[in-house]
């Protein structure tokens, strides 16, 4: 008879629900998808109960639910730094105690109470711990028996970063760096100090970075301050912030303000100012920090474990710069990233180890790996689609096969136009992969303007990704192996770029924005890098069709692949979030399964998808 354990994130940011069939994982999806409201941290109700629906079970009839983290530990862990930094905090203190008081301490009473509305039946309630759940999620699903194990994030309970090793079925936890200490923060207050917003700003401060001057004393200044004032990086990778210039710890700031003026000379960033040089030189600062620190901890990671590999997950580990870095160093020979790093993945990562550790399972290994692409969403059937359509009064075109739908969406991108592609089942974590994806042509040097301003109408210095075939890699990039969850950032290669003109380092950001660097000038970052997704044959035939389809007609494997979202929404998750996201946006063309509808055959007015405002992101 089969097991079955579903794995629960929540209430902090990016509440998620996940499933396992006999270790198999079955489906997982990030709550914010359903309820469209961007980083839920709420009881995932609607991803649980899509995870149960598509393994057609009930409540009753699962072995275990794991919570991704110890509750009490945690409020412990605010209890013992509310205490040592006293009487500062004060105002912090009296705005969550009571919530944990009234709520989170009665953890298990509130799970039981949310899981009872999916139906009936007691099911064991098991807590793993934050950084337990983080090591689980990048192990056990990667394709190795035996790795070492890295977790960077902010904070879980007491832990920040945790170095670990995992064979077989088990993982042991090596070494820990503790609260308030983390390199995870460290680039939150700066993600907050450029104004960007915490906990989904972090990307937005690594695109900015390369915008920052590498040669200036600016720059220089910014790291020499960093590593001499703000933190203390060891030899080993481990830190200790300087903690008189943050307020995180009890305060209701990332930073101290009033000092970090002082100490670097400009106050914080207003996110509706311009973004000027200083600020920029300010996120390639902290990029480079991290980078520090990223590869030192790797290498004591190397030195305590001996591992040929090493997988990684937590927040930190959704830094792409820093993971590609990190590979071309050589320290480790094969490295994996959990698509779902951040806190939607610990969902995942509880109920693996569930399995694995609380019941003892044996561990099946699956090459590339067990996460099916990351493909476990939901997926919808052309009567759903149909259904949608006739809602809206939609005007479109059915395909007799899938292969006309390639050709005239290949054909319509070689036009230049972008086209929203809604196919199979929804990514899990938080880049789409060529099933809800905004797609357009990598060599059109108008297309990173017109996808910024345009349809995710969000800032214009903002880079986007390629997905290439995963044949075509080297060709474009230097890289000699898959990189389909698009979480390595890498150099184009020499053949593929165009000289700089003189002077660059010194022209206005658009200025360099948009210089042509390469023959693929959409996709390739000022800096000459890309944050490339590669797409197998194997794992996603529909999308590698599509982008062979395009080779076939170009020359080019390679398109613009974006998430199918505009700024302040999450990803869409159904075909109706899919034509309400296209009428209100200057995308061209949708193509739902092998429907496809042109935006100027739509009799329905746009403007009344328009009027819906869009959040702050």
């Amino acid at each position: 008879m089969s097991k079955y354990i579903l794995g629960i994130s929540a209430y902090y940011h990016d509440s998620a629900a996940a499933i396992l069939r006999d270790g198999e994982i079955i489906a997982a999806a990030h709550e914010e998808r359903f309820t469209r409201n961007k980083h839920d941290d709420r009881f995932p109700i609607n991803a649980a109960r899509y995870c149960l629906e598509e393994t057609g079970i009930e409540l009753g009839d699962l072995e275990a639910v794991a919570f991704y983290d110890k509750p009490y530990i945690k409020f412990e862990r605010l209890l013992e730094t509310y205490h040592a930094f006293a009487p500062k905090g004060l105002k912090s203190f009296l705005s969550a105690i009571p919530v944990w008081i009234k709520e989170k301490l009665f953890m298990k009473k509130m799970l039981g109470e949310e899981l009872a509305k999916l139906g009936d039946g007691k099911v064991p309630l098991l807590f793993p711990e934050h950084h337990l759940s983080h090591s689980a999620s990048a192990f056990y699903p990667s394709p190795f028996e035996k790795a070492a194990i890295l977790t960077l994030d902010g904070v879980g309970e007491w832990a920040t970063t945790t170095i670990g090793l995992g064979e077989g079925n088990e993982i042991k936890i090596l070494k820990e760096l503790h609260f308030p200490h983390s390199i995870g923060l460290l680039y939150s207050a700066f993600t907050y100090y450029t104004g960007f917003r915490v906990n989904s700003g972090e990307y937005k401060l690594m695109g900015l970075a390369p915008y920052g001057n590498e040669n200036s004393d600016e720059t220089k200044k910014f790291i020499k301050i960093i590593k001499e004032t703000l933190v203390d990086i060891r030899d080993d990778g481990s830190l200790l912030l300087n903690m008189e210039y943050f307020d995180f710890a009890t305060g209701l700031k990332m930073t101290n303000d009033t000092k970090w003026e002082k100490l670097f000379g400009l106050p914080p960033r207003n996110p509706d100012d311009k973004v000027t040089q200083t600020y920029m030189n300010m996120a390639l600062a902290i990029q480079r920090v991290t980078e520090e620190v990223v590869l030192k901890l790797a290498q004591t990671t190397k030195d305590l474990t001996g591992a040929d590999n090493i997988v990684l997950a937590g927040g930190v580990a959704l830094n792409s710069v820093a993971n590609g870095k990190l590979l071309a160093s050589g320290i480790f020979e094969r490295m994996w990233i959990q698509p779902a790093a951040g806190d939607a993945g610990g969902a995942l990562g509880a109920a693996l180890a569930a399995r694995y550790i609380w019941s003892g399972a044996e561990r099946k290994i699956d090459q590339p790996d067990s996460m099916k692409g990351a493909y476990l969403g939901p997926e919808f059937s052309d009567k759903e689609i149909l259904k949608v359509l006739h809602k809206y009064g939609a005007v479109y075109e059915k395909q007799s096969s899938f292969d006309e739908v390639t050709k005239f969406a290949a054909g319509k991108i070689d036009s230049g136009n972008v086209v929203g592609w809604f196919q199979g089942r929804m990514e899990y974590g938080p880049r789409a992969l060529g099933n809800r994806s905004i797609l357009g042509d990598a060599r059109n040097p108008e297309m990173q303007k017109k996808l910024n301003l345009k349809i995710k109408y969000r800032e214009g210095f903002r880079p986007f990704a390629p997905t290439v075939i995963e044949e075509d890699i080297p060709e474009y990039f230097e890289l000699n192996e898959p990189s389909p969850y698009m979480l390595l950032v890498v150099p184009v290669v020499d053949k593929r770029r165009n000289p700089l003109p003189e002077g660059y380092d010194k022209l206005e950001l658009y200025d360099r924005l948009y210089h042509l660097r390469s023959d693929v000038p959409a996709i390739t970052h000022i800096d000459f890098s890309a944050r490339l997704q590669s797409v197998s044959r194997e794992t996603n035939p529909k999308y590698w069709q599509l982008i062979n389809e395009f080779k076939k007609l170009t020359g080019y494997g390679i398109i613009v692949n974006t998430s199918f979202n505009v700024r302040g929404e999450p990803i869409v998750c159904t075909p109706d979030d899919a034509f309400r996201c296209f009428m209100r946006t200057e995308m061209d063309y949708l193509v739902l399964g092998n429907f496809i509808l042109g935006k100027k055959e739509q009799k329905i007015s746009v403007e009344h998808f328009r009027k819906e405002t869009f959040k702050p992101d």
